[in-house]
Formats: structure tokens, sequence, C-alpha cells
């Protein structure tokens, strides 16, 4: 484990001590002799955990903790207090000042690593659950918003604002198609079947969170909440916390009782995009939920009754993962009481020149400019492309070569497609593909993540960016691919 830790002692013999303990664990140590010092300290580095000693002059231990506790810059970080005083009323009051424990003097290496990497890992939990829940309730205010701003019903098939329709792609559902037409068939009578789960099923850009939007949207329940969620992206220690939600005290840091997924959607749409890859010990308690209709709270000791309406979506083989027991056959079968199957832009290449004009209207219009046309080179060129971004890499295309046009006619010239090793992976077999990525080995960096990441992208390359289809090409979940890339983020952002 990692991280920085600031040690606060008067004692340099008690310092080192503490600093042999931890330093060879790979924690970074900080070091302050006195309250004031490491006040200032704390506030500069911002460290993980403060290990403070009571008894030292100036400032002691307590009034030192205070402060930190009431300075917004080091409030939210976890104190341990280092005493030779086991008496219970010192112990009371280093709580009361603000501690989440102490270790008592002559202490104990063993006993030092465990408390501090025990608090370290709840710090990190409670701050991740922390910014889960606010950007949940941010995400939920401005759909709220955008509610209320419903047109009337014949405006749109999803009832929604027409900018509303823009801003969430309900372009794809623009074409004349047998296969949308289909589609579109199937969302109309979803929007008048109540309750009835769906599985939306399809590759990655086609569309499927548009499906769900517009059977949630032209349905009775237009004005209660949508509440999409990744599955794929929910850490597994916070998984169940969200979903069901947890009562004040279910564990460190629970400081108030919190509503989960379900209780949010109450009334309204749960929308489980990547429902593929969610754990299989979640599966069972999802059944559960979709059975009796009744959630229990992290701690608590009564079920709670929702009505929420579930609307699944995946690029996942089904029939691969419940042979291989990733994903429960009774689960499936219960989401897939009406499934829509999104067909790839491939599929319906007569829409493809009704959409680009649509995209160019679209973001013309955002520009403040009159849409330019199209010359017939260029809706050949894009008639003719596979797209397996599908209708996102569509619309991706259209924006870019309308911002290098600078307005004026688009030609071949200003359509950056896929190159054609990207293009033609997506018709390569598999154990061609397999071949080529084994050729890769010797030319990886030596370092595991980064040869990793390597191997991510390269994966994504050949399959024009289809997360589903590099998991299979390089044999592991999207769960993985999705946590290389965000830790990749993470590092380009703190270097």
């Amino acid at each position: 484990m990692e991280g920085t830790i600031l040690i606060v002692d008067d004692v340099p013999a008690n310092q080192n001590l503490l600093r042999q303990t931890l330093a060879p664990r790979g924690f970074e140590i900080l070091l302050a002799s006195d309250g004031e010092m490491a006040i200032d300290l704390a506030r500069r580095a911002s460290p993980d955990l403060i290990l403070l000693d009571i008894l030292m002059p100036g400032l002691d231990g307590y009034e030192t903790c205070r402060r930190l506790k009431a300075a917004k810059a080091t409030s939210q970080i976890p104190v341990i207090f280092i005493t030779a005083q086991p008496e219970t009323s010192s112990l009371v009051e280093g709580f009361r000042a603000g501690g989440v424990d102490y270790i008592t003097k002559p202490f104990q290496a063993d006993e030092v690593l465990v408390r501090v990497e025990t608090h370290l890992k709840i710090n990190q939990l409670t701050r991740a659950l922390q910014c889960k829940n606010t950007e949940l309730e941010a995400e939920i205010a401005r759909r709220e918003r955008a509610e209320n701003a419903l047109a009337t019903a014949d405006e749109q098939l999803s009832l929604i604002s027409n900018r509303e329709a823009e801003r969430w792609g309900l372009t794809a559902f623009v074409g004349r198609s047998r296969t949308l037409e289909k589609i579109l068939a199937d969302i109309r009578n979803l929007q008048q079947a109540g309750s009835i789960s769906v599985l939306i099923t399809g590759e990655s850009g086609t569309g499927k969170e548009l499906v769900a939007r517009a059977i949630h949207f032209g349905g009775p329940r237009a004005k209660a909440t949508f509440l999409p969620v990744n599955c794929a992206a929910i850490p597994k220690d916070l998984a169940e916390s969200l979903f069901f939600g947890h009562v004040r005290g279910a564990f460190s840091g629970a400081n108030t009782d919190q509503k989960g997924y379900f209780e949010l959607a109450h009334g309204g749409t749960l929308f489980l995009d990547e429902i593929g890859e969610m754990p299989v010990v979640l599966q069972a308690k999802l059944l559960r939920v979709l059975e009796d209709g009744r959630v229990r709270f992290d701690a608590a000791t009564k079920d709670r009754q929702v009505v929420v309406r579930i609307v699944a979506a995946s690029n996942a083989d089904f029939t691969k993962k419940i042979a291989t027991g990733e994903f429960r056959q009774d689960l499936y079968h219960r989401l897939a009481r009406f499934t829509v199957v999104v067909p790839p832009l491939r599929e319906r290449p007569e829409d493809i020149s009704l959409l680009a004009a649509h995209f160019l209207k679209l973001f013309a219009s955002e520009m403040g400019r009159p849409p330019p046309p199209l010359r017939e080179t260029a809706l050949v060129l894009l008639r003719s492309h596979p797209f397996f971004g599908n209708v996102r890499e569509l619309k991706n295309v259209v924006e870019r070569a309308l911002i290098e046009s600078h307005g004026g006619e688009i030609g071949s010239q200003h359509l950056h497609l896929a190159s054609s090793p990207v293009a033609t992976a997506g018709l390569m077999d598999e154990p061609s593909c397999k071949r080529e990525l084994t050729t890769l080995v010797a030319s990886l960096p030596l370092n595991l993540e980064a040869a990793e990441l390597a191997l991510i992208k390269r994966a994504l390359a050949q399959t024009g960016g289809n997360i589903s289809k590099a998991a299979d090409l390089l044999g592991v979940n999207r769960a993985r691919i999705y946590r290389a890339l965000g830790q990749a983020n993470e590092s380009e952002i703190t270097s």
C-alpha cells in the first residue's frame, strides 16, 4: 500500500522508530516535532494519515487534532493518537478531538502497520463513496432539470425537447431502414408495456442508451427519474452500497443514511448499462430485487419496497457468459422478458447519408452557421466505410469534417476515416488477430502496467475502439480494460 504519513512527536527516537517501521512498506514519511509545525505541514502536503503524539510542548495532541479538524484543507485526514496514557478518559478525549484510533506506547511494529493500513483503506473507500455520491447527486439534479423541458406527446418519439434529443443523440433514430423501423415499433410497444424489464443488445456506439431513454421518456414514467448506471465502472467494494444504500454506522465513514440506486430511481427507470460485467455475487441480489421489489440497506433491519423499471444493455455474448458461469441464467431470463437488438450501422448503410446530413445540421447550428453541402465523393466514401465504431464514429467524423472545411463544401479530403488496418481488423478472424498480437510481445516495455496498457491500446486500435471486441481479443473482461485506462488517465493528470 502506498501513501504519505505525517509523524508528529517531539521525541526523535520515537520518530525514527515509526519511520523505520513504515518506510520499508512503501510509505512516504513526513516529520513534525510540535503541533504548530504539524498543522502547517499538513496544510501544505495533505498527507493521507497522521500519527499524533499527545504530550508535546506548546500545543498538545488534542488541541492539534481539533485545529486540524476545524480547517477545511485538513479536516478529512484521519488522525491516530500515539499515547502512553491508556486511561479511558484520555482515549475518550482523543476521540472527541476527532481521532479515529489510538496506539499505546510502547507500541509494536505489527500493530502500527495493521492500524495504519486499515485506516488508509477505510479512508480511501470513504472518499470513493463520497465522490460517487456527489457525482450521482449532480447527475440526478441535471437530469431533473432536463425533465422539466418535456415537450408535448407528438413532438418527438421520446417526448423530450429537441435540444435534449440532440444532446443525448436521439439522432440515432434518423433513417428509413427496415431494421430501424422495427426498433421504433418495439419502442412504441414498450412505452405502453408498464414495468416489463427490457434487455437491449448491440455493439458499442449503436445507441443502446438512446433506445432506453426513448422507452422511458415516451411512457407513463416520463416525469419520474431515469437513472443510468455503468455496471462495468462500479468499484466492487462499493457496489452493494451504491445499489442498495446503507444506514448510518454501517461502516466507518458512513455518517448518514444513503439511498442506493434502486431507491433513487423509485417510480422511474434504472438503466443498467454493461450489465454483462456485473459481478456474479451482485447478480444474485439484483435478481432478488427484481423478483420481490424489496431492497435492504447495508446494516438495516427492515426491507424497503421499491417500484422501478429495469432496462439493461450489453454487447456481451450471454450464451458464452452463462456457459462459463460469469452470468446467471435465471437473471438473464428475468431481464430479457423483451429484447431489443440494435443493429450496427454497417447493416443499415442506407441510413448513413441521412445521419451525416442530420449531424451536419446539428453541429452547424451549434457553430452559428448554415449546414454546408456534402459532395457526392464524400457520400460515396461514407457509404462504403464499415464504421465499426457505429453511429458514434460517424458523428465524430462529421463534426471534424465540418471544422476542417471552415463551413464550406465538405469533400472526401475532409473525412478522417479509420485507417485500413483498423477498418480491416473487424473482418480479421480471431486467431489471426491473436497471432499478430503475439508478435508484439518482444517489443513491449518491461514494466507490467505499461505493457498491459500497450496491449490494450493495440487491441482497441485493431477493433476500431470496440472495448468488448478488444476484451475478447485479449482474453480479459471489459472491467479490466476500464480499470487500466482509468489508471492511465489518473497518472497523466497527476504527472
